[in-house]
């Protein structure tokens, strides 16, 4: 793979321009994790029966368990790890912006934590009960405190974060517990959940406020997941390992080559042993997912430094840039097509269909969010939380704005 440094200054592209101190291949790596989080989470707006484990019966054909199947080994346990490793990583580059300003960091970044933990409060609660931003705010307070510590610490940490949560999910599968105990009552569950979704706003947030528990009760998973994915970032944010890939080219090879061949294995026993629904499956997915997570980012980067991949870095970059904005959108958006707040379709789209209207609605958001870079300064999510963070008026118009102004890549 023939490898370059970034563009030169007299490259074109219908992107609009990075601000100088964006690190373009973070923002388009977070552009490409959201694609995956969207993939996994459309399930969700489809239809009621995902949030209870089982599969809706009207949707049973070869093709409808191929393309779940797909989704469940490709994507599922290991989208959002990238996003949460692009978390820790960005978390670095905002402390030294801190620095680099004079500013106090913990302050303003605790600020920035309580305005994303009340965004994703009303986000679960209008919108969607999945919700992962209310979980980074609150583990951004344990990353903030682990700050100060050395790379070598921050991934033993994440290494036994994952090891404690391994270990319980083979305990419970050795005591036969089990995630689904009734499936008879689970379908009848998913059965009500769907025609909830199918009614007004207030049936909506009725049925999102009636899943919490559940989706809290995931969290035991999901949270010290995530918060390892963080302290993998943050290490690979102490050491630069982003900000000159082609230097890091032998290492990311050695990802590709050893995430590829266990991460796929894995996904594929996760995915036919029951994915989520079942704790052997989960056991396999917590040990390969941040496997076969990494050897995409690995490819990811490698391939956005050759001329065609290059394109797709600036492409995609916007809508990294805007992710805290697209992040809602694409809930705001699934919302109007499946819910009786909109199209009322839950339930009568099948999995291969939902599949192509998450890359439609993905497609829309990557050609949006450089429309809109071009005219504003941050994303209208992104400026919202800045000027919270921030306690005074940041200015979103682009006119009469120097770039150079741009915050930090986040």
């Amino acid at each position: 793979m023939r490898l370059f440094r970034i563009q030169s200054p007299g490259s074109r592209s219908a992107a609009p321009e990075p601000p100088p101190d964006r690190i373009v291949d973070v923002d388009a790596l977070r552009g490409m994790a959201l694609l995956g989080i969207l993939l996994v989470n459309i399930a969700y707006f489809a239809s009621g029966y995902p949030f209870h484990l089982v599969t809706d019966p009207d949707h049973s054909s070869w093709l409808d368990h191929a393309v779940t199947w797909l989704v469940e080994a490709t994507l599922t346990m290991k989208a959002y790890l990238l996003f949460s490793f692009l978390f820790g990583y960005s978390f670095t580059l905002q402390i030294d912006s801190a620095a680099r300003r004079g500013v106090p960091f913990a302050p303003r970044f605790r600020r920035r934590l309580a305005g994303l933990f009340a965004i994703g409060l009303a986000h679960a609660v209008l919108l969607f009960q999945g919700d992962i931003l209310t979980t980074y705010a609150l583990l951004g307070l344990i990353l903030l405190a682990m700050r100060q510590v050395r790379p070598h610490t921050a991934l033993a940490t994440a290494a036994a974060l994952v090891g404690v949560v391994a270990f319980a999910m083979a305990l419970a599968a050795t005591t036969g517990a089990e995630l689904v105990p009734d499936p008879s009552a689970a379908l009848a569950a998913g059965e009500r959940s769907t025609e909830a979704l199918r009614g007004g706003l207030v049936s909506v947030v009725a049925e999102h406020l009636r899943s919490l528990p559940a989706m809290l009760g995931s969290l035991a998973v999901q949270g010290p997941l995530a918060l390892s994915a963080f302290l993998v970032g943050l290490a690979a944010g102490r050491g630069r390992a982003l900000a000159d890939v082609v230097r890091h080219d032998r290492v990311l090879r050695r990802i590709q080559w050893i995430g590829f061949p266990a991460g796929l294995a894995g996904g594929v026993v996760f995915a036919t042993g029951g994915g989520t629904a079942n704790f052997t499956g989960l056991l396999v997915g917590i040990l390969t997912a941040p496997l076969l997570a990494a050897a995409y980012a690995a490819t990811a980067l490698r391939y956005f430094h050759t001329t065609s991949g290059r394109r797709l870095a600036l492409a995609l970059a916007p809508a990294g840039r805007m992710s805290l904005s697209n992040y809602l959108g694409q809930s705001i958006l699934c919302v109007v097509i499946f819910t009786g707040v909109g199209l009322r379709l839950a339930g009568d789209v099948g999995p291969p269909a939902v599949l192509l209207v998450a890359l439609g609605i993905f497609a829309v958001q990557v050609a949006a969010s450089a429309m809109w870079l071009a005219r504003f300064n941050y994303g209208p999510a992104e400026w919202l939380l800045k000027t919270w963070t921030e306690r005074h008026g940041v200015p979103l118009s682009r006119r009469g704005q120097s770039q150079t102004s741009a915050p930090a890549s986040r």
